[in-house]
């Protein structure tokens, strides 16, 4: 089983600078979008932006699908392989007197 966690550790360790950018982009742009709508009174259309980058627009029709699977791919990966290894840690703190 320590193999396992240290494989899982190695690659979650390896993916995690890849997956950082684009979540951060597109948690700040979905925060953004709808706290400028619904608190700071901005129409659609001025907030416009916020969502195309949110949505990966910007990239084009084709990479925009790519974007979203990558993106929310590597979310699960990190939520997963990140639970997996914290369950592990507390499994060790548990057995320790």
């Amino acid at each position: 089983m320590t193999s396992l966690l240290q494989t899982l550790r190695r690659w979650h360790s390896r993916l995690a600078p890849f997956v950082l950018l684009p979540l951060l982009l597109t948690v700040i742009s979905g925060m953004g979008y709808r706290l400028l709508r619904d608190w700071g009174g901005l129409s659609r259309n001025q907030a416009h932006l916020l969502l195309v980058l949110h949505e990966g627009e910007w990239l084009g029709p084709r990479a925009e699908t790519i974007y979203v699977l990558l993106n929310g791919l590597g979310l699960l990966w990190m939520l997963i392989s990140g639970g997996m290894l914290l369950v592990q840690k507390w499994r060790k703190q548990f057995k320790s007197p």
